[in-house]
């Protein structure tokens, strides 16, 4: 291959099966807005005496990234901040917004508009650019694609930075290599001209885009629905192979020749993951949202296993065992030669979304695999109490409530359910005589609510729950980190609060992984799909929260030991023993916050019967 380095590929974007520029006229009118409501929570943050200026922002879009020193290039994804603010995913970019409450037009128009002025600047292609990559917009055909005032090459932007009204302050977001740098691209002058900008600040704006992206508008709802849709078909197409495999639609041939797609069989986690990922790019998702986990058996139990290179296990096999031979991972009940090789009863933990447009999506299933399709008696018990934390969690989730009291919620859930099955004991057998203790007088019995909240408060729930309930979710996975748990936000156990007993909240270790920590916000409407459809001309003006709402229960070896859970009084280990070896349960999906509640934008199910029923192959269609 000739070493050349060369400009990124331009991708190419659907939006609802309609091609790019069916939608972008639009996509660019909400990024116009996007950058007014920046530049409002921007002013709000600033002092009396900058509030008058002039003030800039100043964005390096995403370039492509290469491989170590080699000129092999990477996938590109736009910057998220970039995109937010123009909905331009050409890589190599650069935007420029002006929001000037001195300007002339204000005062003849008396139209807040005519305050700010926005430029997009794109990169004019050479002839060998075009030689290896697609060519990007023409100048007059990104006129026509973003609603900006200006399109220009990025040598014009060094001539507007110095053509800023006298004053500006220039907003540039944090000089680290968590964002494109400005000074680093390439574009002769550019360097020098922001040495010569008067004032300079990288202080407000990363906060100030977070607190505006927190606040989903009904257009980003739709782009997170329409993620949510792909990768909720693409859950249920992995269930769905399974379930075929059980059935025994799916026979491994003993031929070499390749597999057609509906012949593929699911062994090993990397299959599920080829399978699923398959799925979404199948219907125009062009990234997955994060590394898919794929974890079977006792890997479910890690939080963020993104190995997805183990074959599911084939008995027999110790629950504390990992390994297994590679030929075992073709072993199939239905090969000859193969008799008496199957597969373990097992759970399959899938937590996988893609994009759509740079807009995420972040669903969890566990499903079972071996048993005929079926959750063992203890699989079963586990998942039950994940969809019943989640379950009550949804209750609760809405404008007003603290998302520390949905937390505590799902500890005290999990207390409950621990103690209905007998995980979790009274330590002095005080319950109704339980534990062997049957001369128990009236006085002495220890009544449940109290044992729930004696549990509780020595924090020994975490050991099984050790991850925040949940987090914001939209053009990053885990989105907008700064304004989602921003300082002092917490109910319970905030700054150097340490107590551990007398509080409400419980104890500190449920509230130490939160990656929001915050009153859900008033004022959120319902936004369904149909009406999203049918009601486009009055979509700007609604904006919502969204989040994911995962709860889970694991069984992990090193969080059990650093509790020290095997030689806790509450802790009924001949119980725990038949649990430990199933790894764990997540059930993750995708909530809009509605002005009396919440909206599941997940369209997955996840109930026991239904999910037992498709891996089974009990409900091919």
């Amino acid at each position: 291959m000739e070493n050349t380095q060369v400009r990124p590929d331009i991708y190419r974007h659907w939006y609802f099966g309609k091609p790019f520029h069916a939608y972008v006229h639009r996509l660019a009118c909400v990024a116009k807005d996007h950058a007014s409501r920046t530049f409002n929570t921007l002013v709000k943050s600033l002092s009396v005496e900058d509030k008058p200026k002039p003030h800039a922002i100043l964005l390096a879009g995403g370039t492509t990234p290469y491989r170590n020193d080699t000129d092999r290039e990477l996938p590109f994804r736009q910057e998220s901040n970039f995109f937010y603010l123009t909905g331009c995913n050409v890589p190599g970019s650069y935007f420029l917004a002006l929001y000037d409450p001195t300007s002339s037009a204000l005062v003849q128009n008396q139209d807040p508009d005519y305050t700010l002025k926005t430029t997009l600047y794109i990169f004019e292609p050479t002839v060998v650019d075009l030689l290896w990559s697609p060519a990007p917009p023409t100048l007059q055909e990104a006129r026509d694609m973003y609603a900006v005032d200006e399109i220009e090459h990025p040598p014009g932007l060094v001539t507007a930075i110095s053509q800023l009204p006298k004053g500006t302050i220039i907003h540039l977001l944090p000089e680290t290599d968590q964002f494109p740098s400005i000074a680093a691209n390439e574009v002769d002058g550019l360097k020098a001209a922001l040495q010569l900008a008067p004032t300079r600040t990288t202080e407000y704006l990363l906060p100030v885009l977070h607190r505006t992206r927190l606040i989903k508008d009904a257009y980003e709802i739709a782009m997170i629905s329409k993620a949510n849709d792909i990768s909720s078909r693409a859950h249920e197409v992995v269930m769905r192979v399974l379930g075929l495999a059980v059935a025994g639609k799916i026979k491994k041939q003993s031929s070499h020749t390749p597999r057609l797609p509906g012949e593929w069989l699911i062994e090993k986690e990397a299959e599920a993951e080829a399978i699923f990922v398959a799925s979404c790019r199948r219907e125009g998702a062009v990234h997955q949202a994060y590394l898919p986990i794929v974890a079977a058996s006792t890997r479910a139990s890690t939080l963020h296993y993104c190995c997805n290179d183990r074959p599911f296990a084939w008995g027999p096999l110790h629950y504390r065992d990992t390994a297994n031979t590679g030929n075992l991972a073709h072993a199939h009940p239905h090969d000859d030669g193969n008799e008496g090789k199957e597969l373990l009863p097992q759970v399959l933990l899938i937590d996988a979304g893609c994009e759509w447009d740079c807009y995420n999506s972040d669903i969890t299933r566990t499903m079972p695999v071996g048993n005929g399709g079926k959750f063992t008696e203890e699989a079963k018990k586990v998942y039950e109490l994940v969809l019943r934390m989640q379950a009550e969690s949804f209750k609760i989730a809405a404008p007003g409530t603290h998302w520390d009291d949905v937390q505590l919620l799902c500890h005290r859930a999990l207390v409950d359910g621990f103690l209905n099955m007998g995980i979790f004991k009274d330590p002095d057998g005080t319950i109704g005589g339980l534990n062997g203790h049957t001369n128990v007088t009236k006085a002495t019995i220890k009544s449940r609510e109290a044992l729930s909240k004696e549990i509780l408060l020595t924090g020994l729930s975490t050991a099984f729950f050790p991850h925040g309930l949940g987090h914001s979710v939209g053009l990053d996975v885990h989105d907008v980190p700064s304004a989602s748990r921003p300082d002092g936000s917490g109910k319970y156990f905030v700054g150097d609060d340490d107590r551990v007993s007398g509080l409400p909240g419980g104890h500190k270790d449920f509230y130490k992984n939160l990656r929001l920590r915050l009153e859900l916000q008033a004022g959120m409407v319902v936004v369904s799909r149909h009406y999203l459809h049918h009601r486009r001309a009055l979509l700007w003006l609604i904006t919502s929260q969204n989040q994911t709402i995962e709860p889970g229960v694991y069984f992990h070896p090193a969080l059990l030991k650093s509790y020290n859970v095997h030689t806790s009084p509450y802790i009924n280990t001949d119980v725990l023993a038949r649990y430990e070896g199933m790894g764990g349960v997540r059930i993750e999906d995708d909530v809009l916050i509605t002005e009396t509640g919440c909206e599941n934008l997940t369209k997955v199910q996840s109930g026991v019967e239904w999910v037992e029923r498709v891996c089974a192959g009990e409900d091919l269609v």
